[in-house]
């Protein structure tokens, strides 16, 4: 299976639309996918560093519409300002993952073990549960889901994936900042 595939599948790719940072906006985007029949697999928005605008990043199902049509819908609508593919290679990805987990006395030091090698953070504790907070890559966040589920998980919520262009920066052998073509 190639990186491709296991990050989205066959059928998923990533869309990151920059809109106007105004009421109404994501009901339309979301009302757009709803009248087409489009699915969308993951959902996440949030205002970017100019007020403006807020940044909606779409895991789109590109079995249920061919991605140009999606695409060509979204710009059609007023309030949407640019819209980018971003593919898995070209791309920092991340993701979030609070998760509830029975743990008794004896599972708990196991589960506070996977939450340090995933540099997760323990958010709350009960008697028989506790509840971890894991950020990372798609494929590190459901490796986390699935190494927690044999314990019994009471509760779950993903944020859906969010990304950006990877930068054209890279660290020369000096360890300074230069840009990629001045690398050898």
């Amino acid at each position: 299976m190639s990186p491709d595939q296991r990050q989205y599948g066959p059928r998923h790719r990533l869309l990151s639309v920059l809109v106007e940072n105004k009421a109404g906006v994501l009901a339309r985007v979301a009302g757009l996918f709803s009248r087409r029949g489009y699915n969308i697999y993951s959902l996440a928005v949030a205002p970017t560093d100019d007020e403006r605008f807020s940044r909606i990043s779409i895991v789109v199902d590109v079995e249920s519409s061919p991605l140009e049509q999606v695409v060509a819908q979204l710009d059609k609508l007023i309030n949407v300002v640019e819209i980018g593919e971003l593919h898995p290679d070209e791309a920092r990805e991340a993701e979030l993952l609070l998760v509830s987990v029975s743990a008794d006395a004896g599972q708990r030091s196991q589960v506070i073990q996977l939450v340090g090698v995933f540099a997760g953070r323990i958010v709350d504790v009960g008697h028989d549960a506790i509840t971890v907070m894991v950020a990372g890559t798609p494929e590190a966040v459901d490796d986390f889901e699935s190494l927690m589920r044999p314990y019994g998980i009471a509760g779950l919520q993903r944020t859906g994936r969010i990304a950006l262009p990877k930068l054209d920066e890279k660290l020369s052998a000096s360890g300074a900042l230069a840009p990629a073509a001045d690398i050898a």
